[in-house]
């Protein structure tokens, strides 16, 4: 919990220390004070955390090594505690971050082991936003928990009921679309789910007065993908339950800015669906028709996120937004090429690219443009079919995803599309293992700016 310095009587200073500094830094506590750090091989390693007693054997002061590149995360070693009231001291270079970080790091997904409760306090910095720390926090644990729950528990009605939670809280409008009229309108989303015992849906929310500068959020929500009749293998099966990680994130970029009350139209546009195997799953060298009226010729039923995406893309950029961000777990090239913690950005714009990068700088959350490289597209041509889904080449597979995905988006101002891994594959400061939120902590830095209420 974030407070005030009104909110407590008594507070625990907290110090991060430079592996460069620690001496110096030691050698000027009391005589006990040093003492006790040296005995405890305190040399301001990352990592490393020490609590130092005073006379009543409560804490007089804790200290955190920041290494020699200091993560801006590094106060969340506090939450190995349970409880106490701390203050950051010196050696934040980030004070927000430093705020921020504790809670990240105080993040559980106990829902089916409960854990210890925790009563731990950090108390801001006048120079802290308090309630937009509290507001970040809350939208990040929004998106992780969702990415965390087993898919036996999220199904694309759970998706949507998650998303109708969220809107009460806000005062923003839902409408579902499914059955029937989902099979006419968004044939695409039905093809796909068409295997699941549990159907396929769209969500759709909006928020904001009417004549505010639209902003459209588009999610991927393949609530469990096995692959379709193209089946994965299990290893590549086992994480499936976050490849509705987009829809997660568009989700928690929503919490923030209806929370936040930024002046704008917003929209967000869900395609819901389970990707599974059975008689009625669509197949390998099937057309599909989409929402758009482009033929889709399917070449492999596992790059089933993108038909999905197509025809919700297609439904939002019918509004002409003036920008319109779509949100998926698409490709595993883009992992292959950046990593689990670096989300790629497609986008035709230089400036809108450039303002979302420097964002993610401010806030620690870092995104990476990756190229729309228009003569791939001939790679996505189908003999019997308006275009192919799938790239005729091993090569370039978020590009030639993301270039799949562009030939649906035509009136919208501006558009990124954001390919991300949702997932911490190994523990970090502020960054448990597990579902996590990517971009959109970027993305609302910027759009905070641009939008200012």
């Amino acid at each position: 919990m974030i407070v005030g310095r009104h909110e407590v009587e008594r507070s625990t200073p907290v110090h991060g220390v430079l592996r460069k500094d620690a001496r110096a830094f030691v050698d000027r506590l009391s005589e006990i004070h040093a003492s006790f750090a040296r005995l405890n091989g305190f040399d301001g390693s990352a990592g490393q955390m020490v609590a130092l007693p005073d006379n009543a054997g409560r804490f007089a002061m804790v200290l955190i090594g920041l290494g020699e590149h200091p993560d801006p995360f590094a106060s969340a070693a506090l939450a190995k505690y349970t409880d106490g009231v701390f203050t950051l001291g010196e050696g934040w270079a980030d004070h927000t971050a430093a705020a921020l970080g504790l809670l990240l790091g105080l993040y559980r997904f106990d829902n089916y082991a409960p854990g210890k409760k925790r009563t731990i306090k950090l108390v801001a910095p006048d120079t802290v936003d308090i309630d937009d720390v509290r507001r970040i926090a809350d939208a990040v644990y929004l998106t992780r928990d969702l990415v965390n729950t087993p898919a036996n528990d999220l199904g694309p009605a759970e998706l949507a009921d998650a998303a109708q939670a969220l809107g009460r809280k806000h005062g923003a409008k839902i409408e579902i679309t499914d059955g029937e009229e989902l099979e006419i309108g968004f044939p695409m989303i039905a093809a796909v789910g068409a295997a699941s015992p549990r159907p396929p849906l769209l969500i759709d929310m909006t928020w904001g007065e009417e004549d505010a500068p639209r902003l459209t959020l588009v999610g991927k929500g393949v609530v469990f993908d096995t692959g379709g009749l193209n089946i994965k293998p299990g290893n590549s099966m086992a994480l499936m339950k976050k490849d509705m990680g987009g829809a997660a994130q568009a989700l928690g970029l929503a919490a923030m800015v209806m929370s936040a009350g930024l002046p704008v139209r917003l929209r967000v546009l869900i395609g819901a669906a389970e990707n599974a195997i059975g008689g009625a799953a669509f197949r390998p060298g099937d057309v599909l028709r989409s929402r758009k009226g482009l033929s889709v010729e399917i070449g492999n039923t596992d790059a089933e996120g993108r038909l999905v995406l197509a025809d919700v893309l297609t439904l939002a950029d019918q509004d002409e937004p003036e920008l319109l961000i779509d949100f998926a777990t698409l490709t595993g090239a883009a992992r292959v090429a950046l990593g689990p913690d670096l989300p790629g950005l497609f986008t035709r714009s230089d400036a809108l690219a450039e303002d979302i990068r420097l964002a993610g700088e401010d806030v620690h959350d870092p995104v990476w443009r990756l190229p729309l490289w228009d003569r791939y597209a001939t790679w996505l041509k189908s003999p019997i079919a308006d275009i192919n889904h799938i790239s005729s080449q091993p090569f370039a597979g978020a590009s030639t995803a993301a270039l799949f995905l562009d030939r649906f988006v035509d009136k919208a101002k501006a558009y990124a599309h954001f390919d991300v891994y949702s997932w911490n594959a190994e523990e970090r400061p502020g960054r448990p293992k597990g579902g996590e939120a990517q971009s959109i902590r970027a993305l609302y830095q910027w759009l905070s700016v641009r939008y200012t209420a």
